[in-house]
């Protein structure tokens, strides 16, 4: 199931879910779009790891699934690494790859993906790789 605006509303408020700055104006009535940490500049056919500007943490019963925004596809960015593990704690690193015939540049605080959460039944194992409590964009450790 995937989580609504209400549920992911009331997780967030009840502290279950963090997504550090939560925005308003990023939420969507099945996802929540993720901002940009600071400009960065996606050269053409270049991959940049992005940093997000939140600080996720997802609950045992909730992993996710990162999507470009369909601005941006348009565009011809593209997204690596697309899952989040129930038990994640940090600010997400974004592969954004660029396959479009311009350099584009992202702004501080600009929407740029969606993080679409789902519930995961009988849920009870947290993530524990070496990405939990990512700060910034994280190359490959």
């Amino acid at each position: 199931m995937i989580l609504s605006e209400s549920d992911i509303r009331e997780r967030v408020a009840s502290g279950n879910l963090v997504l550090t700055p939560y925005s308003e104006a990023s939420q969507q009535p099945a996802s929540y779009d993720l901002r940009s940490a600071e400009d960065y500049l996606l050269s053409k056919g270049q991959c940049t790891l992005v940093a997000s500007l939140e600080r996720v943490e997802l609950p045992v019963d909730v992993a996710a699934t990162l999507m470009c925004r369909s601005s941006f596809g348009r565009r011809g960015v593209l997204i690596g690494g697309g899952f989040v593990d129930p038990g994640f704690r940090g600010q997400l690193t974004l592969c954004l790859v660029n396959t479009g015939p311009e350099d584009i540049r992202l702004s501080a605080g600009e929407r740029v993906v969606q993080i679409i959460m789902h519930e995961v039944k009988k849920g009870t194992r947290e993530y524990e790789g070496r990405y939990q409590d990512s700060n910034g964009a994280v190359s490959c450790r």
